[in-house]
């Protein structure tokens, strides 16, 4: 459900709740304090933001063929 110590850490670059905050704030990624400081990070929360979604489907190609006979 949240991202782990290392992944957080990974992600912001930082081991410092503080600073992990602030870089979370930078890159737009909400994010909760727990009351032991501890920062915490919906990991479906960042997957949405950074498009990591892997059941995402790609959008159809339209079909333009129609458009030539329209403008004749």
């Amino acid at each position: 459900m949240f991202l782990s110590r290392e992944e957080l850490e990974k992600l912001t670059g930082y081991k410092n709740p503080g600073a992990q905050g602030r870089a979370l704030n930078t890159m737009g990624i909400e994010h909760k304090v727990r009351p032991d400081g501890a920062v915490i990070v919906l990991r479906s929360h960042l997957e949405a933001i950074l498009g990591g979604r892997a059941e995402r489907a790609a959008a159809p190609e339209p079909d333009w063929s129609g458009l030539d006979d329209a403008a004749a």
